[in-house]
Formats: C-alpha cells, structure tokens, sequence
C-alpha cells in the first residue's frame, strides 16, 4: 500500500515539472509578444490546462495500455517508479539548460526502459507495432503511437505555421501594422488559450495513465485487501481482455491541479529560448504559432495519441519565423533543441532501465 502511495506522489511531482516546463512552451510566444505579462499569461495558462486536463481520457489509456505488454511482463509500482524517476532527472536537466524538452516522450522513454529492465531484456515486453485492421490510426505501439507522431506532428506544426503565417501575410499586406499588432493584440489572448486548453488535454492524461497502472498493479496484488473502507475507490481492477482501461475521475482531478500548480510556478528559462532566443514574434507570429499547435495538438488528442506540446509549439514558430524570413531563425538555437528531442527517449529509457538495475543490485525486486 506504501508503495502505491509513492508511485502516486512521484508521479504528481512529474506533473508538477511537467506543468512548469510544458506550459512555459504554451505561453512564450503570449509573453514574448508582450501582449500579457508573465502572471497574466500563468493565470491564462493554469485556469486553461485545468479545464483541459479534465476533458477526456483516450491519451491515458495509451499511456496506460499501448506501449508495455502487460501479457509479458507485469509493471511493478517500484517499475513505475523508475519510470517516472527517469524522466524528471531528464526533465531536470533540459530545464537546468533552459532546453524545451518533452516530458511526454521522457515518460515514454522511462516507462519502456524500466518494463524492459524489470522483463529481464525481454524485448517482446515493449509493444513495438500493432497496427489495427480497422483505421490505421487505431495501431497500438511504440511506432504507431509515438515515433510516427514523434515525426509527423512537429512537420506538420512546422508547414502549418509557414502557411498560417503566409495567409495571414497576404490578407493584410494593405492593411497598417499598428491596426494589425492593436488587433493581434486581443486575437492572440484566444489563441494562447486555446493552446492552454489542448495542452491540457494532451499532457495532463499521461499521469493519469501512469498512475491508473500503479493501483490495478496495487489491486492485482492484493495490495488494498485490507484498506479502510473510505480508500476503496483505490481499488482499480485490470481492464477485460481487449478492452481499455478506464481512468476515475478522482485522478483526472487530482492530475489536473497539479499540473494547474505547476504551471503557477512557471518556466521563465524555457520562455526565453522559446519567445527570444529562436526568432522574435509580434503578436501576429504569436497567434498563428498557437492556432497551428492548438490544431496539431487537437486531432492528436482526438486519436489518442501522446504528442509533444514541446514539439509541436517550437516547429509551428520555427515555421512562422520562416514565413517571416528564413534567416529569422536562429538556427544553432534549433540545433541544440533537436539535438535534446532526439536524445529524450533513448536517455531517459537509459535511466528508468539503470534505476531498476540499482535496485536488484541492491537487492530490491521489480519483477
């Protein structure tokens, strides 16, 4: 039962740092624009990502279900804790060198590595590719659920932001820029919402899912046998075979504060890369970076699949930033970026695999 309590508390530090780093990609350009101060855009952001996050569970449930095979091997709580553990040092570290890193795919990186440590190198236990005869969309995986996306959603980010920002650009070339920037001004408060929104919704359920894991994991074991009768709701039986797990509204709650808290404390390292370092923004910029990632984001959502909030916001301003000028960019602040998204899986999976290995070292067993 101790266990499962600290599986839940490290995973709410993890939303926690997720919401203070996630979210400062959220609101950067609003801030870098000028168009709120730092407190207003948190305020937005917070008040945002807390309706979002209690909107919908399908990112979860692949969280939850899509990438471990629970047929060969069972993730322990101490498993989960390597997990989780993996991904905030990684965390930790991009946010000390103020890199927007992915805390989605730093999850995934940790969770995979931890259930390959505690499968004894297994490696049927990661849930490689399981495509779905009935929507390709559907497929279940490492491949259909993050690397295809991983891929997919920060190009897609990228060429909407290029045409947002061309459209934009070719409607109002006639029109004064202090008549543009006064009416950008009020446009990119909604898009910075919405941006808030659907950060929510995506980022948030990742939590979720980890810790619906550790209380079937809890009640599978036995572990809430004997627990007063006012913590039964902790009791989560493992879903029927093909079906999905279901995540109670107490943790989508409880998920969602947090990440609320989170993002009350900010980022303001990874605003500066974001909204300064890479290309200046006026507000116009601002609000067609975030219309196409809240886009991006939204479908993704819709489909269940755990995209880079990260990913998706840095492509859609590089592209805007090129519609602008294509040397707009400051491209050794990309590099370094991209350098950070394509280590994030493989090194916090390192991690969460080396944090099970020290803990059969020390003779503690994960499985």
């Amino acid at each position: 039962m101790a266990l499962i309590l600290v599986v839940i508390l490290v995973a709410l530090v993890f939303e926690f740092i997720n919401g203070s780093n996630d979210t400062a990609n959220s609101i950067a350009t609003v801030v870098s624009t000028k168009v709120l101060s730092p407190r207003q855009a948190i305020l937005l952001a917070a008040s945002t990502n807390l309706l979002g996050a209690l909107c919908g569970t399908a990112v979860a449930k692949t969280i939850a279900s899509g990438l471990v095979d629970s047929q060969v091997v069972t993730l322990t709580t101490l498993t989960l804790i390597c997990a989780l553990l993996g991904a905030i040092l990684w965390n930790l570290l991009c946010w000390y060198s103020a890199l927007p890193s992915s805390s989605s795919h730093a999850l995934i990186g940790g969770l995979c590595g931890a259930g390959l440590a505690t499968a004894h190198n297994n490696w049927h236990a990661i849930i490689w590719s399981q495509p779905s005869a009935e929507h390709w969309w559907k497929g279940k995986g490492l491949l259909w659920k993050v690397v295809l996306p991983m891929v997919i959603s920060p190009t897609i980010g990228l060429i909407l932001g290029f045409i947002v920002m061309v459209l934009l650009y070719l409607l109002l070339h006639k029109a004064k820029p202090q008549s543009v920037n006064v009416a950008f001004n009020r446009l990119q408060m909604f898009s910075a919402a919405s941006m808030g929104f659907m950060h929510g919704t995506n980022d948030a359920q990742k939590t979720m899912g980890i810790i619906a894991l550790a209380l079937v994991a809890g009640t599978t074991t036995g572990a809430f046998a004997d627990v007063p009768q006012w913590v039964h709701f902790l009791h989560t039986p493992p879903p029927a075979p093909g079906q999905e797990l279901s995540i109670a509204a107490w943790i989508k709650v409880v998920c969602a504060l947090t990440m609320c808290a989170g993002t009350a404390a900010g980022g303001w390292r990874i605003i500066r890369t974001l909204g300064h370092k890479m290309v200046k923004l006026q507000p116009i910029n601002g609000f067609a970076a975030e219309t196409s990632s809240a886009a991006v984001i939204l479908t993704a959502t819709h489909f269940g699949i755990p995209v880079s909030t990260t990913h998706t916001i840095s492509s859609a301003i590089m592209g805007v930033g090129a519609a602008k000028r294509f040397n707009a960019i400051k491209w050794s602040v990309v590099e370094r970026m991209v350098w950070a998204w394509v280590f994030t899986i493989p090194v916090a999976g390192t991690l969460g695999y080396c944090f099970v290995l020290l803990l059969r070292w020390l003779g503690i067993t994960t499985g």
